[in-house]
């Protein structure tokens, strides 16, 4: 069998999704690590009144690309943009592009979806659902292909809680769905959806549960694989440690703890994180297409499932998160904090609340009441209610655990060459999840937030400062409330007098022991 970049060589790749985190990731690691590939087509659409040529332009001038550019000048002439909308017919494809993808495509990556949790159903079936079926039925008239990747999530079936490398079959049936959904007017639907989605938490596991069925149901024969990240996070190692460009998942969390403006989060301290980093999903995604592609001659009739997951393999639990975070952020601050980063797991509902109110919201209703006084405009309370509501998102994730099957993930690894697993790297036995968080963390301040490592120094005296004040206000709050309770207590006075005596005594003393000396 040939290695992976040699099998690349000479292929014409079709992504769709490219512009999105994981797209570009794919886009940089296949033409870094594989220059052999003849043509990247990506699909994107026109946006805010850009064309999609300029679209792509923007996305592979940042850091992300640095390496490559460095390796490969000219890489950019093996990218080309087609005009494309997943959410139209026939993708919005001019029949001039249909033409050249069904001559010239051999591998396609479909990784395009919404990724937002509540997004209304029939928004999320368009997006996740239907574009899936549509990219289906493009692959079927391609001449020349020879694999087929479908990215789905490891928590497509979360509501099972062991998740074999498998497709399980939906409760319903999703051609009458789609058919019953097409003539349903919004508020139907929004008050169907809790019944539909069952046990899952959110229409987006929902529909990409739909979506991998879907897959299997109208694969015939394509040869098709599916890939299952897990929570997906920061870069490990490629292109480089911490690389990160979005607020999404845990990204805004740790910022917004790195902020101090998130002081309690909705997790369970023993539940398994199962974050994995975005390149190790991207090298296992394109070793999966190798070897499937490879083995289109000989290939098994069920579709390759792969659990793309870290808990079962190197488990990393919230309450070590929590650590991981607080360390990172008190040694390297970002910058205009609100408050010093102190972030603490609560997983009873009771408590929860009550600290929500206590750390988060009180807060907040001073602060913007200050900003009012001095004529600014009040931020704080809407910032923190965006917070609570992502935190709600994520509650189920950071709450449960779940066991997946990696059977899948072992037996590509033992495949591949010695040069390969180095190139294309995801035993995440290796993975030193302290480092990796350390790196994530300072990803969000460099890549998110564009804070330079020179501002370190103006960051520390900026939290030291707001260390200070705390201390002042604790200070002065506690006087102010034990001099109420002794205006109105004998027993509180008595104890003051005694707390003022004992220290008097205990300064005299250490005066007189001074003199003596």
């Amino acid at each position: 069998m040939v290695n992976i970049p040699e099998y690349y060589a000479g292929k014409n790749v079709l992504i769709s999704g490219a512009t999105g985190f994981m797209g570009k990731v794919l886009l940089e690691k296949l033409l870094r690590s594989c220059p052999g590939v003849k043509t990247v087509y990506v699909m994107v659409r026109s946006k805010a009144g850009q064309s999609p040529q300029a679209r792509v332009a923007d996305m592979i001038n940042c850091k992300l690309f640095e390496k490559l550019q460095a390796e490969q000048p000219d890489f950019a002439e093996k990218i080309t943009a087609v005009n494309s909308d997943l959410t139209v017919l026939e993708l919005d494809l001019s029949k001039e592009d249909q033409s050249i993808l069904v001559e010239n495509i051999n591998i396609v990556f479909h990784c395009a979806a919404t990724i937002r949790f509540n997004e209304p159903l029939k928004d999320a079936i368009q997006l996740n659902v239907l574009a899936t079926q549509k990219m289906l039925a493009l692959a079927h008239r391609m001449k020349h292909l020879e694999v087929f990747i479908h990215v789905s999530t490891a928590y497509a079936h979360c509501d099972r809680e062991v998740i074999e490398e498998v497709v399980y079959p939906p409760p319903v049936n999703y051609r009458k769905l789609l058919d019953t959904l097409d003539w349903m007017d919004d508020d139907l639907v929004s008050t169907l959806t809790p019944k539909l989605i069952g046990e899952r938490p959110n229409t987006y596991t929902y529909t990409k549960a739909l979506a991998e069925y879907l897959v299997q149901q109208e694969a015939g024969d394509l040869n098709v694989v599916i890939v299952r990240p897990s929570i997906v996070g920061a870069s490990w190692k490629e292109p480089f440690p911490g690389w990160i460009d979005n607020f999404n998942g845990p990204s805004g969390i740790f910022i917004a703890a790195g902020k101090g403006i998130l002081r309690t989060m909705r997790a369970s301290n023993d539940a398994v994180a199962d974050l994995v980093p975005v390149d190790v999903v991207i090298n296992a995604t394109l070793a999966a297409a190798w070897f499937s592609g490879s083995q289109r001659v000989n290939r098994p009739r069920s579709i390759l499932v792969y659990n793309c997951t870290t808990g079962g393999i190197n488990p990393f639990r919230w309450g070590e998160v929590e650590n991981c975070i607080n360390m990172t952020f008190k040694n390297n601050p970002l910058e205009q904090a609100f408050r010093r980063p102190n972030v603490n797991l609560r997983s009873n509902p009771f408590t929860n609340q009550y600290w929500t109110t206590v750390s988060h919201t009180l807060p907040a209703l001073l602060y913007d009441g200050y900003l009012t006084l001095m004529g600014h405009k009040p931020r704080m309370m809407k910032t923190i209610t965006r917070l609570h509501k992502a935190m709600m998102v994520l509650e189920y994730f950071t709450s449960h655990s779940w066991v997946w099957n990696t059977d899948n993930v072992a037996m590509l690894l033992s495949h591949m060459s010695p040069e390969d697993k180095k190139v294309f790297n995801f035993d995440v036995r290796q993975l030193h999840w302290a480092e990796y968080m350390e790196n994530y963390c300072m990803g969000t301040k460099k890549y998110v937030l564009n804070e330079e490592l020179s501002g370190l120094p103006a960051a520390r005296k900026h939290l030291n400062k707001l260390r200070n004040i705390r201390y002042t206000f604790n200070t002065i709050l506690m006087v102010l409330i034990w001099r109420i309770f002794i205006a109105r207590s004998q027993m509180a006075r008595n104890i003051w007098y005694f707390v003022v005596s004992l220290c008097f005594k205990f300064l005299s003393y250490f005066r007189a022991s001074s003199t003596m000396r």
